[in-house]
């Protein structure tokens, strides 16, 4: 692998869909972490690669979550309900669509202690990060081992997916240690068409939905979170460039007015909801077990935001609110945006 200087991975979004790794005693190390693309590696390596990653897709498109569970790593398979929400979730459209395997990336984690952040650079980078030919995985709570990362495309079925398999290798097979589905495509809308609608609202002088735009744009593009690609550090640049500052970004909370009552907002993010896109807040609440008074404020919320943020009308097809507790616990309604006045 040949490595230059390259730019830190952009902080990136919260995780969407599941992802296991083995961890043991997990600590800061030292240890090398290399990586070696489909190119570099041996041809059997690649092909058992391969060939596994295929074998683990026909059983999530039949729905056979159970025979997934049994060729997972010990502490996957011990911890297995959210793969098997994944796999229901997703049988649909796998089943119905045509797959394509990408040339897949080797992860060798060398050492005998686990790594709390373990950080691979794939292929070629040049004087300025990134390249066409590489890739960065970031990886949390890795054990040592060997690792295969593959990237498998399923088109013309339900909706356009890609589906990421972790595999690790135990002895001379390749298990099932992590499995992210996620769609590529927002009612046939790919992360290019939001790049360049987030383009047109920055020219507009709307940023909010522009940098909404770029995050989808970053979102549909990335197989992962933990990949980051020559493309999507791009889209990072210019998201950055347009980031708003009275939004609750990155942890910080924001006050929103509505009704006389002043609400801590603690996240926004846009999400895909029957086929529509749809624009989250979420807000701080001290109880939710009121479902009336808490669809209320929630209506409220939604109304003030719209309010002070016209712009969103011209992006989204409604927007969620959610109450949040202390605790986690949340309570959350919908208002699509033809019917907020």
């Amino acid at each position: 692998m040949n490595k230059g200087s390259h730019r830190a991975p952009r902080k990136r979004r919260p995780w969407r869909g599941w992802l296991w790794l083995a961890v043991i005693g997990v600590v800061a190390g030292a240890e090398a972490q290399t990586c070696q693309s489909a190119a570099d590696m041996e041809a059997a390596v690649r092909t058992g690669l391969e060939t596994t990653a295929r074998r683990y897709f026909d059983m999530a498109a039949r729905g056979d979550w159970a025979t997934l569970q049994q060729n997972a790593i010990p502490a996957v398979a011990a911890n297995f309900g959210g793969i098997e929400a994944a796999v229901k979730d997703n049988q649909a459209a796998f089943a119905g669509g045509q797959v394509t395997v990408r040339p897949p990336f080797l992860l060798v984690a060398d050492g005998s202690e686990g790594l709390a952040r373990a950080e691979f650079l794939c292929g070629v980078f040049g004087p300025s990060g990134q390249t066409s030919n590489s890739a960065v995985f970031v990886l949390n709570n890795l054990a040592p081992g060997k690792y295969g990362v593959v990237i498998l495309d399923a088109k013309g079925g339900q909706e356009a997916r890609t589906l990421t398999v972790i595999l690790q290798q135990l002895g001379t097979d390749w298990k099932l240690a992590g499995f992210y589905a996620r769609s590529s495509q927002v009612n046939g809308h790919d992360g290019a068409w939001f790049a360049q609608h987030a383009r047109e609202f920055k020219s507009k002088g709307q940023n909010r939905n522009a940098w909404l735009y770029f995050r989808q744009a970053i979102f549909l593009s990335a197989p992962a979170d933990f990949m980051s690609t020559l493309s999507t550090d791009k889209l990072y640049d210019e998201a950055q460039a347009v980031q708003p500052n009275d939004l609750p970004l990155n942890g910080n909370v924001v006050d929103l007015s509505a009704g006389g009552t002043t609400y801590k907002l603690s996240a926004i993010f846009p999400l895909t909801v029957a086929r529509e896109l749809e624009l989250v807040v979420k807000y701080q609440a001290a109880d939710v077990s009121n479902s009336l008074q808490t669809f209320q404020a929630n209506s409220g919320v939604i109304k003030a935001l719209v309010a002070k943020f016209p712009e969103f009308r011209d992006a989204f097809d409604g927007v969620v609110a959610r109450a949040v507790e202390p605790s986690g616990r949340d309570y959350g309604s919908m208002l699509p945006m033809k019917e907020i006045k």
